[in-house]
């Protein structure tokens, strides 16, 4: 009645590749131990199926009872099947159904509903029935249709969803094609019941997803002492965020120069053997091998590190010999403690951190990187996200504030500042995402949208009638160094139509550090109109008789030497100021907080200040509101 001839090489076909699965050490993700499951109720399906076959072909010489017991098995690992089927699926896609007691119970009812059926046919005879003498299918039977379709219509609304999730093309078909090949399978199997087809489809289907993810050597390094990489990042991928862990890293000092040394064989032989005895000493910990000379060791968040380092240190006191190997080698050491709120793009950071770290540093002490430290990294990574997301976006906001003639109060110019929000619209000090945007290159875009936008509200606003000659924009350093920077800016200015004149820009001492560029560039900005303003003084390189070589039409006092002149008041600020004033230069004092502040740096012959007790920096809308009147 049953053809066999596609079952039992299936059964032989499953069996070689759990042994060989087996085998190999394997990683603990989610996907893995549900392939797992699903190779062993793959093995126990084709065992029922060729078994309650045979019986059901046997049924004349067999105790009914066995008969419905092999029947009864069967498919109650059918529908066992297809729901680890499904949850592979999911597991491949990062997604956890069970953490949701009404998506678990959506998804494991079918398979609830048919597992009692089965092992309840026996004496309903609603899936089948051997009491008659011979196997039938009973009323219900096509329920196993029903049921696999489900899963199946499950895993493609997953496959259509969440496609954004798989990274590597590649694997996103290997997926398609295992659910596509079930599907297949089980149309199949109600076209063709009386052959075993379904168990060689879904063979096929394993298969499919051994060849191109599943197989355990993807995941191994050193000739299969160790994982990789690879390993590392998507085992970290599925538990960061979800448990406490922490990472001891290992590595070999001067990795590159012991290979010319010793030679890349001898150096590969000994990555083996250091390898075989992180994982024989260490099975407590998962260890990987993260390519130059570096291996990470992974564990609970109460890992005894410094146990490990001085049993670890004491090993590479001996050489690693093995027959033509006899190698002398410095391990340095790193550890870093894994909270359960950090990102996975901060961890891996804080790794090349730490390794580029260990491998220059000449201590041998133990670097460890604290959870609160990796904390303050991905917060500098958020800052580069915003910043990355205003720049590119042009969602740069200006603020302005004011700065008043010192004698009379009265509104003279105001000084554009720079402003970006976060992703809840709160301001982010400038003192945090400037320095980020001067290392990563996007001050340029920075100071140019700035530049840009004062432009726009020049051209748009009647700036003389609420009391302002000129705004302040500043120039980084980084800006400054720009040779087209003349060019770029008189370009901006003349699209809007806006006279050089009324934009003085402010350029810190930074900026002075080579005298000849300087001057080169101060003066082609000022063949093209502009003039420049001398910001943050005393807080760098420069001195007054420098300054006296330099074209400034104003200096502006850092509100650090104000107060500190507060604090301890001498002859050396007013003799500044003064010395300022002779040389031509008019004097600005920062960080003005009160009326006696005030009135002392007016005193001391201050032209302008600028400072909170005027106003803080407003948007450019409140700033016309404000100033209007």
């Amino acid at each position: 009645m049953w053809d066999y001839g596609f079952a039992i090489p299936s059964c032989i076909i499953i069996f070689i590749v759990l042994c060989f699965y087996f085998s190999l050490p394997r990683l603990a993700l989610r996907k893995n131990i549900f392939y797992v499951m699903i190779l062993i109720v793959e093995s126990l399906v084709i065992s029922a199926d060729i078994f309650s076959s045979w019986a059901d072909d046997n049924i004349s010489i067999l105790p009914l009872v066995l008969v419905d017991y092999l029947n009864a098995s069967y498919f109650a690992l059918f529908f066992a099947r297809a729901l680890a089927m499904f949850y592979f699926i999911a597991s491949y896609f990062k997604l956890i159904p069970e953490k949701n007691d009404v998506k678990t119970l959506i998804i494991n009812i079918p398979f609830g509903v048919g597992f009692l059926l089965s092992i309840t046919s026996p004496f309903t005879g609603l899936i089948y029935s051997v009491r008659k003498g011979f196997y039938e299918s009973g009323p219900l039977y096509n329920i196993i249709y029903f049921v696999y379709a489900y899963y199946m219509i499950l895993c493609y609304i997953i496959l259509y969803r969440f496609k954004y999730r798989i990274k590597r093309r590649r694997h996103y078909w290997a997926v398609f094609y295992f659910v596509a090949v079930l599907t297949v399978g089980i149309i199949l199997r109600r076209l063709m019941p009386h052959l075993l087809l379904m168990d060689t489809f879904c063979l096929i289907a394993i298969l499919i997803i051994y060849l191109a993810t599943e197989n355990p050597e993807f995941y191994l390094e050193t000739r299969g002492a160790v994982f990789n990489s690879a390993a590392f990042r998507d085992l970290i991928e599925e538990r960061i965020g979800r448990e406490h862990f922490s990472v001891l890293c290992v590595v070999i000092k001067n990795y590159h120069e012991m290979r010319d040394i010793y030679g890349g064989q001898q150096i590969d032989d000994g990555l083996i053997l250091i390898s075989q005895y992180l994982t024989r000493n260490f099975k407590e910990l998962s260890t990987f091998y993260y390519r130059n000379g570096r291996f990470l060791l992974l564990g609970s968040n109460d890992m005894d590190y410094q146990n490990y380092v001085e049993q670890i240190r004491s090993r590479f006191v001996a050489p690693w010999k093995e027959e033509g190997v006899e190698l002398y080698l410095e391990p340095g050491f790193a550890f870093i403690d894994v909270g359960e709120k950090v990102a996975l793009d901060v961890l891996l950071n804080t790794l090349t951190v730490a390794f580029n770290k260990v491998e220059t540093r000449s201590s041998s002490d133990i670097l460890v990187f604290s959870e609160e430290e990796l904390r303050e990294k991905e917060d500098e990574m958020a800052l580069k996200r915003f910043l990355e997301t205003a720049v590119e976006r042009d969602k740069v906001e200006v603020f302005l504030q004011p700065l008043v003639k010192a004698e009379s109060g009265g509104l003279i110019s105001a000084e554009a500042l720079c402003r970006i929000r976060d992703d809840e619209g709160k301001l982010i000090p400038p003192g945090l995402f400037i320095p980020i945007a001067e290392a990563n290159g996007k001050i340029n875009q920075l100071g140019e949208q700035v530049f840009v936008k004062t432009c726009q509200f020049i051209k748009d606003n009647d700036i003389n009638k609420m009391g302002l000659s000129r705004i302040n924009v500043n120039l980084s350093p980084v800006q400054f160094l720009k040779t087209d920077l003349a060019d770029r800016y008189a370009s901006i200015m003349k699209k809007y139509d806006i006279d050089p004149g009324m934009i003085y820009l402010e350029i810190t001492e930074e900026s002075l550090i080579d005298d000849g560029f300087l001057h080169r560039q101060i003066e082609s900005m000022k063949n093209k109109g502009f003039q420049f303003v001398l910001d943050d003084y005393g807080t760098g390189y420069s001195n007054i008789a420098r300054l006296k070589k330099c074209p400034f039409i104003n200096v502006k006092l850092d509100m650090s030497i104000v107060r500190d002149y507060f604090r301890e008041p001498d002859d050396i600020l007013p003799s500044m100021i003064q010395a300022f004033k002779h040389m031509g230069f008019g004097v600005t004092a920062e960080g003005i907080e009160d009326e006696d502040m005030a009135a002392v740096m007016t005193k001391v012959g201050c032209d302008y200040l600028q400072g909170y007790y005027y106003s803080k920096p407003l948007p450019m809308n409140e700033f016309v509101e404000k100033y209007s009147v």
